[in-house]
């Protein structure tokens, strides 16, 4: 994903918020975001393994916590895909919103984003962190495109699974409906060409699910970061006071933002599972008619 990063590093700055990831170090995979998420694959990992040690029938507060959250996000993905494909989905679908959430909500602690090389205003001060050294990988579009990938290609796997590769050609440009004779043939050709526009979406799936994660998160931190600039010219304390109280409320707000981005990627994902592996049943309807 290097020219992702090429590309947007080529941007000028918006807002003060560099749109690409900065490398860190000689080594270019290993950029400020991908710090920042392997802290959150440390957090998940460290609170899963302490919810899950030493589990009894009356759970301790972590297990609670955990059991919560894991019968919760089951009830509701199952609510979509079915009791058979959850079985399948869950594991990676609840792994993404956790992941994800806790992504997003890692921006918001003080620090990320704001620490790191710039234009020095004194020994232990810059001017502006143009390179931070902790970024969301949320923010980052080379990782969102990366967890929209990861639910394709398990979505491939789930749809292929289930339906195979003729249902799924099928289902995408069969002609619904059971009509006969011309009629047939006009509904034929319109679910061929609502077949064609399927398999558009299908593809564009991945971009759009990262783009619009990577969106909401980057434009969040953008408009943090000007609001906690905007008395930066008044002088002491009030620059201090400013990015402080100014931003303040804001942080509720983005705390609302990443909890409903996590919601709405993972939901998404499972409502493509859903369309795509539902069985058509009226062709069954057809045949118990006839007997």
């Amino acid at each position: 994903m290097d020219f992702l990063n090429s590309s947007l590093a080529a941007t000028p700055l918006l807002l003060g918020v560099q749109p690409a990831a900065s490398e860190l170090g000689n080594i270019g995979f290993i950029t400020n975001s991908v710090i920042v998420g392997l802290c959150v694959l440390g957090i998940v990992f460290w609170f899963s393994g302490k919810a899950t040690k030493n589990m009894s029938l009356i759970p301790h507060k972590a297990q609670n916590l955990f059991e919560f959250l894991v019968e919760f996000l089951y009830n509701r993905i199952e609510a979509i895909v079915g009791p058979k494909q959850v079985k399948l989905a869950f594991p990676l679908l609840g792994t993404l919103f956790i992941y994800i959430l806790v992504s997003n909500w890692f921006g918001l602690i003080p620090g990320v984003g704001t620490v790191g090389w710039g234009e020095p205003t004194g020994p232990l001060s810059v001017k502006e962190a143009h390179d931070p050294l902790f970024r969301p990988p949320t923010a980052d579009l080379n990782a969102t495109l990366a967890l929209a990938m990861s639910a394709f290609l398990v979505w491939i796997y789930l749809t292929l699974r289930e339906v195979g590769v003729w249902g799924f050609i099928v289902h995408t440009f069969g002609p619904k409906g059971g009509l006969k004779g011309l009629m047939g043939f006009v509904v034929a050709l319109v679910f061929l060409f609502v077949g064609v526009i399927e398999i558009v979406s299908i593809v564009l799936r991945p971009m759009t699910l990262s783009v619009r994660l990577y969106g909401n998160i980057f434009a969040g931190e953008s408009v943090l970061h000007t609001l906690a600039g905007l008395l930066d010219k008044m002088g002491a304390p009030w620059d201090f006071i400013g990015s402080v109280l100014i931003p303040f409320p804001f942080y509720f707000m983005e705390l609302l933002v990443g909890l409903l981005q996590a919601i709405v990627f993972t939901l998404l994902c499972s409502v493509y599972i859903q369309l795509s592996t539902a069985h058509d049943d009226h062709g069954h309807e057809e045949g118990d008619s006839h007997h």
